[in-house]
């Protein structure tokens, strides 16, 4: 169930297979989107080929980044809910983002997962330079 937010409400928005914590800086007139600023990651984007879950075979396997710190995404209404409590800080957030993502793929051990984590490592020496 989606509602109706104004400029400046702190929501959480899933966008692409990202989830996000942030701030609505725009509505569009029907109100059937927002505008958010990231302000914190609460799940990293899966990785690999979306139409073909968990699948290796692919033509190519995606490294999905998660969206930056203060990076604006167009986020549709029904993705959009609303967020209480403290907003963590960025690099925290991506850090236990990735951390449980991790965990996650590791108890899975399948090829797939294997691969996934091979991108987040990669992703991870990126984001923490």
């Amino acid at each position: 169930m989606s509602g109706t937010y104004e400029t400046g409400q702190m929501v959480t928005g899933i966008y692409k297979t990202g989830k996000y914590a942030g701030e609505i800086i725009d509505v569009n007139r029907a109100k059937t989107s927002y505008v958010v600023k990231v302000l914190a990651v609460i799940k990293h984007p899966t990785q690999g080929d979306l139409h073909n879950p968990q699948s290796v075979n692919v033509p190519l396997f995606h490294e999905r980044k998660a969206l930056s710190y203060m990076e604006k995404a167009n986020i549709p209404a029904p993705y959009i809910k609303p967020y209480d409590g403290e907003i963590p800080e960025y690099k925290k957030s991506l850090a236990e983002a990735l951390s449980i993502q991790k965990d996650d793929l590791v108890k899975m051990n399948n090829e797939w997962a294997d691969k996934s984590l091979e991108s987040l490592r990669s992703l991870e020496k990126d984001y923490f330079k």
